[in-house]
């Protein structure tokens, strides 16, 4: 099976009135069937630790089924939300403890990419791609 990656462009809004453009890689990895990666520049990160500074992306993990709802309808509790917004356009945000990231995408973008991703591993069928060992080694480090 392939992994599926798209780069895409988003806004990281800084206030009201600012906001920057950047660069994000979304990823699918059909080994891990219920997750998607959204990776950023090093630059864009709210730590302020040397290695991290122009080091490697920051990336963040959380459920597929959590972005192909969020395009819809708002949802999310916890570190990660997403919510539909005016102008074909989806809002995600980002809870860490050193603060908060809103990034807006274009839909179409995320919805491309979740397209290609359940040609890889349809929706309602990643069970039949999770391997309870591995995932279970991974836990326990």
């Amino acid at each position: 099976m392939r992994t599926v990656e798209e780069t895409v462009q988003a806004r990281l809004i800084l206030s009201s009135h600012r906001s920057v453009r950047l660069r994000a890689v979304l990823s699918y990895l059909p080994e891990d069937p219920l997750a998607v990666r959204m990776a950023f520049p090093a630059e864009f990160s709210l730590d302020e630790a040397p290695e991290v500074q122009g080091g490697e992306d920051i990336v963040w993990v959380f459920a597929r089924r959590l972005l192909s709802t969020g395009v819809e309808v708002p949802t999310g509790l916890g570190d990660v939300h997403v919510r539909p917004a005016p102008g074909r356009c989806t809002m995600v945000e980002l809870r860490a403890p050193e603060g908060t990231a809103l990034l807006r995408f274009d839909t179409g973008d995320l919805r491309r990419f979740l397209w290609r991703s359940r040609l890889v591993v349809p929706e309602g069928e990643e069970h039949l791609h999770l391997d309870a060992d591995r995932a279970l080694a991974q836990l326990l480090g």
